[in-house]
């Protein structure tokens, strides 16, 4: 085979890894221009989280289901590359979607609201099929010895996607020039902003998802790429999954139930049904734990039989939640007026075009900490060992500063991140490239970090809550490597169980939304501490389990 047909499906591949940052962290400029459009409370607004980070779930759980009932691998049995492309088409049939889904649609004009959502929900599930056939995809293009320097490149750019998505979905709607919140509310009323925006955004990102389709269907030479292991069936641990589900659809049932009766949504009801759907995952994934592991039959429940699996998955959900809803209810912490021109943290209260460089920083942060966490995959040793840790990092803050200048934007305020950048050196060297040290230890920055906020002003609290993106970076690869330590012929399946937690991004953005409804926006983030707070529970446990 030609080596140029594997290099032009790894850059294909690794565009595709891209779009998936854009997106996901462009959301976080999205969700608060929705909540001026539309005129939605907090709570609605973070269900664009839900919808798009549920697809994630319900994709992963209709596979998982098929293969049960069918005895196969459905993802084996179509081959990786068929997956992706796949997964490319229902990203496009989404991206598609979007278009007639706001066209036309009127500042206030809820309706169309729920038909954006369930646009990116299409979206999101092609992006569940994508992701489950790429990683496995990339490592059979080339030498498998070199294969996790290809998902080291393909995750770079992924981080690279969630630092740009901000930007150019801020210029796509607002423009380059700032506006303050009664300029845009004026500018949005007149007709002269209007989330008609971006639909030539999703036209074009749509046909990219096409043309990378293409690209991947037409290449006749690249392998499908198939797993010759026999899938494992886990029939306790569907059912425990197929509970979960059930319980949840319930639960959102009489929550968007709420939202249809003409005296208007009850907060507290909303609250009730919400913190009960986060008690249904906690509840069912802990049940798991304590019966899988005294079962006499622990081949049913297939990888939950593994402690550090369980309680993986929920360090997998809390982490998702925290990176996600930190990112996507800051937009609205920084524009509330709480009096006198001041949001909550003692700044001047910003418009949703003045909070992107903020935004993007803030998933930047993400980009800054996974750079200096792929140091190690290239084995470099002694004084150079420790340069790179200290200037990759500075590397990537300066790329951040580079695509918020060159966008219009003012950088100035940003240049006081570089301490937070050497907070987070301080914690690699001091996790010596040992997962669970790393993780309690940025546990512990993000507890910090978070406390800093909420008891501060000005400045440190607005610095304290952006470097939440900066301690999330690693969190991923940490947990998922503790998570599957140990599980032999259960990893692959244990993989699939971790990546279905990405549900905390559906789950714990829209809680924080209605706490913030309810009590306010400063106060809802308490709910990140107590998400930081599991993970070094977590971390502290499975390294007890598995040194057992």
């Amino acid at each position: 085979m030609k080596e140029n047909n594997h290099s032009q499906a790894l850059y294909t591949l690794v565009t595709v890894f891209f779009f998936w940052g854009f997106i996901a962290s462009s959301n976080s400029i999205f969700i608060p221009f929705c909540k001026t459009y539309f005129k939605l409370d907090q709570f609605q607004s973070q269900l664009v989280d839900f919808a798009f980070y549920g697809a994630y779930y319900f994709g992963a759980l209709v596979l998982f289901i098929l293969s049960n009932f069918s005895k196969k691998d459905i993802m084996n049995k179509w081959g990786y590359k068929n997956g992706i492309i796949y997964g490319l088409l229902l990203s496009f049939l989404g991206a598609l979607v979007i278009f007639p889904a706001v066209e036309g649609a009127a500042p206030g004009d809820s309706t169309s609201f729920y038909y954006v959502l369930g646009a990116y929900f299409i979206v999101a599930l092609g992006f569940s099929l994508q992701q489950t056939a790429a990683n496995p995809f990339a490592i059979s293009l080339g030498d498998p010895e070199k294969g996790s320097h290809r998902l080291n490149l393909a995750g770079g750019i992924n981080s690279l996607g969630t630092t740009i998505g901000p930007i150019i979905v801020a210029l796509i709607l607002f423009g380059s020039t700032p506006k303050s919140g009664p300029e845009l509310e004026a500018l949005i009323e007149k007709g002269k902003i209007s989330i008609s925006n971006i639909q030539m955004l999703y036209l074009s990102v749509g046909g990219l998802f096409l043309a990378a389709a293409a690209l991947f269907y037409f290449s006749k030479k690249l392998p499908q790429a198939t797993d010759d292991s026999t899938f494992l069936k886990a029939p306790k641990a569907l059912s425990s999954l197929m509970i979960m589900t059930f319980s949840l659809i319930v639960c959102f049932y009489f929550i968007f139930n709420q939202y249809r009766g003409e005296e208007g949504p009850d907060d507290d009801v909303i609250l009730f049904w919400t913190l009960l759907s986060l008690f249904v995952i906690v509840i069912s994934l802990l049940s798991v734990y304590l019966f899988a592991n005294t079962d006499k039959n622990k081949d049913s429940w297939g990888a939950m039989q593994y402690p550090q699996l369980v309680l993986g998955m929920l360090a997998i959900f809390t982490y998702v939640g925290v990176e996600v809803t930190i990112g996507s209810n800051l937009g609205e912490l920084l524009k509330f007026d709480s009096g006198n021109g001041l949001n909550p943290i003692g700044i001047p209260t910003m418009s949703d075009s003045q909070i992107t460089p903020l935004i993007s920083m803030y998933w930047g942060g993400l980009m800054i900490g996974r750079w200096a966490g792929a140091i190690a995959v290239f084995n470099p040793v002694g004084k150079l060992k420790t340069w790179l840790y200290i200037l990759i990092p500075y590397l990537a803050f300066g790329v951040v500063l580079f695509a918020n200048s060159i966008s219009g934007f003012d950088v100035s305020i940003l240049y006081i991140f570089s301490i937070c950048v050497a907070l987070q050196i301080g914690g690699f060297f001091i996790g010596k490239e040992k997962p669970a040290l790393t993780l309690k230890i940025f546990g512990l920055l993000g507890v910090l970090s978070v406390i800093v906020g909420l008891f501060s002003s000005g400045n440190l609290a607005l610095f304290a809550f952006l470097s939440g993106g900066l301690f999330c970076s690693i969190m991923w690869p940490s947990i998922f490597a503790l998570s599957i330590n140990g599980l032999g012929k259960y990893t692959s399946q244990g993989s699939s169980f971790l990546v279905m937690m990405i549900l905390g991004g559906a789950i714990i953005p829209p809680l924080q939304g209605k706490l913030a409804d309810i009590y306010g926006i400063h106060e809802s983030y308490w709910i990140a501490v107590i998400c930081f707070l599991y993970i070094i529970f977590f971390a502290q446990k499975t390294q007890k389990i598995i040194k057992k």
